[in-house]
């Protein structure tokens, strides 16, 4: 008995009932004994199914255009040019950069131009053009996974290459230097110090991607524990200690990262170029030429300004008891009345004035007179709420048990 074709995905099944099976001597079976084929799902790809075409890739050469690229898949220079007007409220093509690849799809049976051209415009994210009419444009982000990850380490050399150590991504460093940058000194890491932190990872296609993020932290610095914990109690992500006090305080701990003390605040000071015993009322400290320097607090800058023994330096008013000046700028990037807020850049480590090499010789005022900050004791800012204390004991109970949990988070 001949079948009559079915298409969709009953086909298979709807067969078997109707014709049944041949067993190897010729005799009917069960059509209930067979194993229906289960057809192959169509393959999607950049948001649209690719199944049926043919597909060429690059990357962007220096120099080239949605012209170069477009002209050679048969698409005429009037149709490039109206896919790139349409575009142009959602991607401007002219926003393409070298180096990033591109994917152009045809149609494999027909002899018609391209039909799709794709554009990876960042790790995450791609610009997909449909080359036929309308022409439209659309923006599509990577499916993206995110991780749970655990770094743990005793300080030996620095917290970037110890990190490196350990197998976590250097850039981490720099995550829980944001996370303590009113609390920890970097400079003044020592032999010893420990850290275990579990932080969030993106991944997009197997990659990462982005900065790793700081979910909860032990940092253990000069045989104190210092905990962080992450935590959003409606103005934004903070991290706080075990009893809700934020590790945000009104300055921060040092105004360039990742740099070394070379000079402290001492009143019997030899000047190495003076050749005299001379008070500095400063903080050096030294870092590459180039180093960005940071405000150490929200202000606005009163001095912006050169003279022979300080070079470049800026001068910012806080409030009514604290001011801070920065000395020895390869490049001052803020302005005299410019208002400046903690952690933004207001210039560049140099050695300009007398200075025997690259740092900044920070200063601290209090009241007017000029302090050593590093004894300076500020308080931390937006504890947590009461309103906001059931919220964030569950979060930290929730947290410290993984944490406490050796294994959690190691891959």
């Amino acid at each position: 008995m001949k079948c009559l074709g079915v298409t969709g995905s009953l086909a298979v099944l709807l067969l078997l009932a109707s014709c049944g099976t041949s067993s190897p001597d010729g005799t009917a079976s069960s059509a209930s004994n067979a194993v229906p084929e289960i057809p192959a799902a169509p393959q999607e790809r950049f948001g649209t199914i690719w199944e049926g075409l043919t597909v060429d890739s690059g990357l962007v050469q220096s120099g080239q255009s949605l012209s170069h690229l477009l002209g050679p898949a048969g698409i005429s220079a009037a149709v490039i040019q109206e896919i790139a007007s349409k575009s142009r409220e959602k991607y401007d093509v002219r926003e393409m950069r070298a180096g990033r690849p591109w994917w152009i799809a045809f149609d494999t049976d027909t002899l018609q131009p391209a039909t799709y051209f794709v554009y990876e415009r960042s790790s995450t994210g791609y610009v997909r053009f449909s080359l036929r009419e309308p022409y439209n444009v659309v923006l599509e982000s990577y499916p993206t996974d995110t991780l749970i990850e655990r770094a743990t380490g005793i300080i030996e050399s620095s917290l970037s290459l110890d990190l490196e150590r350990s197998g976590a991504p250097t850039s981490l460093a720099l995550s829980m230097a944001g996370v303590y940058a009113w609390t920890v000194d970097f400079s003044r890491l020592q032999k010893g110090d420990a850290f275990d932190v579990l932080y969030e990872r993106i991944y997009v296609n197997g990659e990462p991607v982005g900065m790793p993020r700081v979910i909860v932290c032990h940092f253990e610095h000069r045989g104190r524990d210092l905990p962080a914990y992450r935590f959003n109690q409606g103005d934004g992500v903070d991290y706080f200690d075990l009893a809700g006090q934020s590790l945000r305080k009104a300055f921060l701990k040092a105004p360039v990262e990742f740099s070394r003390i070379s000079s402290r605040y001492n009143l019997k000071r030899f000047h190495p170029i003076l050749n005299r015993t001379k008070a500095h009322y400063g903080t050096d400290y030294a870092a590459p030429t180039g180093t960005p320097i940071l405000s150490v607090g929200d202000g606005v800058v009163i001095k912006s300004s050169y003279t022979k023994g300080n070079g470049k330096y800026v001068k910012i008013r806080h409030n009514a008891t604290y001011e801070t000046q920065y000395l020895h700028m390869s490049k001052r990037a803020v302005s005299v009345g410019e208002s400046v807020r903690q952690g933004q850049v207001i210039g560049y480590v140099g050695q300009t004035g007398l200075a025997t090499g690259p740092h900044v010789c920070f200063r601290f005022w209090k009241n007017g007179k000029q302090v050593d900050h590093l004894q300076e004791d500020f308080p931390p800012s937006n504890p947590i709420a009461q309103e906001q204390q059931d919220a964030f004991l569950t979060t930290v109970t929730e947290w410290k048990e993984k944490i406490d949990d050796p294994t959690f988070g190691v891959r």
